[in-house]
C-alpha cells in the first residue's frame, strides 16, 4: 500500500498532462511506458482506486480517474499547515502556489529571526516562534513544515508536538524523535544530491 501511495502523485502529474493535451482516455500501458514502470504494476494501481474499470483498448477515463486519485490522496480535502524556519528554502516553500493543487495551504511562516518576523512572504504572515503553539492552537492545524538547521529541528518537532501538530513534512537534516501517534516524511536534500552527484561520477 505504501509503495502505491508513493507512486499515485507520479501518476497524477502523468494524467494531468494527458488532460492539459486533451486526451479523454489514458491507458495503464502508454502510461507504464511513458514512466518507465512495469504495466501490471500500473495497472494494479490504478484498478485500486480508480471507481470505474478501465475500457478495452481505450483505457480509463481521464477526468474521472484524475477525481477518483485526487480523492485518495487527500487532495480535494484541504490540510493547512504551517512552517517554522523562514531561510532561503522556507521563503521558497511559504511562496510556492502549487501546493494548493496537492491539498496543502501553508497558512503561515514561524521564526526567531526578527529581521524575519513581521514580514509577509508570499502572502502569508510570519511570526515569531514564541507565538507558534497559541496560532496553532487556534487555527487547529494539524500538519507542519520544519525548514529549520538540524540542531534546531528536535526542538522545534516537540514544540509543534506540543501544539497539537499530528503530521511533520522535515527538510532538516537530522533524525527527529516523536510520538508514535505523530507521522513524518523526511526529506533530506543534501542526501538525494550525494546520490544523484554519486550516479553522475559513474558515467
Amino acid at each position: 500500500m505504501k509503495s502505491t501511495l508513493s507512486r499515485l502523485p507520479v501518476y497524477y502529474c502523468y494524467v494531468q498532462n494527458r488532460q492539459k493535451e486533451g486526451d479523454e482516455y489514458v491507458s495503464s500501458s502508454a502510461m507504464a511506458e511513458s514512466l518507465s514502470l512495469n504495466p501490471v504494476l500500473v495497472r494494479k494501481d490504478l484498478a485500486s482506486v480508480s471507481t470505474s474499470p478501465g475500457r478495452p483498448k481505450l483505457g480509463f477515463r481521464t477526468e474521472q480517474l484524475l477525481q477518483d486519485m485526487k480523492t485518495y490522496l487527500g487532495y480535494d480535502n484541504y490540510n493547512e499547515a504551517v512552517l517554522v524556519g523562514v531561510g532561503g528554502l522556507g521563503k521558497t516553500l511559504l511562496q510556492y502556489p502549487g501546493f494548493k493543487n496537492y491539498g496543502l495551504d501553508v497558512v503561515a511562516g514561524f521564526d526567531v529571526d526578527e529581521k524575519v518576523v513581521g514580514q509577509n512572504v508570499g502572502g502569508k504572515p510570519v511570526y515569531s516562534v514564541s507565538k507558534l503553539e497559541k496560532l496553532v492552537k487556534r487555527l487547529g492545524v494539524k500538519l507542519g513544515v520544519i525548514t529549520v538547521p538540524g540542531p534546531q529541528a528536535q526542538s522545534v518537532a516537540d514544540l509543534l508536538v506540543a501544539s497539537g501538530i499530528k503530521g511533520i513534512w522535515n527538510f532538516a537534516p537530522a533524525h527527529i524523535d516523536l510520538p508514535a501517534d505523530v507521522a513524518i516524511r523526511n526529506e533530506n536534500l543534501a542526501a538525494s544530491l550525494a546520490a544523484l552527484s554519486k550516479l553522475v561520477s559513474k558515467e
